[in-house]
């Protein structure tokens, strides 16, 4: 692990931080690239990436800080400002972004489910980089195993504290990686496929991903339902709704297709 990349006087430049930076760029540039399918300008992104990130990382440490409070804040409050030292859960800031995306595309005029899937594609190569950062960091560590791909956290690490010298799975690289596969998947839909398409896509693979993810997580043990966890219960409900909004852009475009040929 290596949360600190380095340290000159007062500046220290984490891992973790610099990952979310790297991640935010990559993802600025995909939207940038696929603005003109969701008809928006440069500043609309520019506006758009601004006001998703800010919500999306208010709620995402939200959801972490009400998750954790007990165990990590309620004695040392200040600490639920330290975002550049992780801390972040991605469902809290999806549902808060979401909500701000709503509103921003209705006062701009601008089709939502276009602009959904210009989005899908930058925030899953942008996670896969936020992943790579936990990596690094040392939070959201996996279970003992992972066989060859077994990793031993150092001492003094939260993971180190809970399961001592032991391989754990890598989770964040598990999750990493299968967010870099589906990247490709969806920029090529958002490029060849109809409206709402390649968001719908992204709905239900995350969905799927975080599900299965979550079995080799081993940063938490509570279980929220029917002895699942609260990331792998909102996968459940994430994944019908991105197949019903797959059925939905599927018969929008059948619809726009059969009025453009009369």
């Amino acid at each position: 692990m290596y949360p600190i990349i380095f340290q000159i006087g007062s500046f220290t430049l984490r891992s973790y931080g610099l990952m979310a930076a790297l991640g935010f760029l990559c993802a600025m540039g995909i939207l940038n690239l696929n603005r003109k399918y969701a008809k928006m300008t440069s500043d609309q992104i520019s506006t758009l990436a601004f006001v998703v990130i800010a919500a999306g990382i208010i709620g995402a440490r939200i959801f972490y800080v009400v998750q954790y409070w007990n165990s990590k804040f309620s004695n040392n409050w200040l600490s639920v400002f330290r975002i550049d030292q992780g801390g972040l859960v991605y469902y809290g800031g999806f549902f808060l972004a979401l909500v701000v995306m709503f509103y921003y595309c209705r006062k701009q005029k601008l089709d939502v489910l276009r602009v959904m899937d210009i989005v899908a594609p930058g925030l899953a190569l942008g996670h896969a980089f936020g992943r790579i950062g936990c990596f690094l960091n040392g939070c959201c560590f996996g279970r003992p195993g992972g066989g060859i791909l077994g990793v031993v956290h150092p001492i003094n690490s939260e993971a180190f504290y809970k399961y001592g010298n032991v391989p754990l799975h890598p989770v964040q690289l598990y999750e990493a990686a299968m967010n870099l596969m589906i990247f490709p998947l969806l920029f090529w839909l958002v490029r060849k496929a109809g409206a709402g398409i390649a968001a719908s896509s992204y709905l239900i693979s995350y969905g799927l991903i975080r599900f299965i993810d979550e079995f080799f997580r081993g940063d938490h043990s509570s279980t929220f339902f029917l002895g699942m966890t609260r990331a792998q219960t909102i996968g459940l409900v994430i994944v019908p709704a991105g197949i019903v909004l797959l059925i939905y852009s599927i018969r929008r475009k059948q619809y726009d297709t059969t009025n453009s040929h009369r």
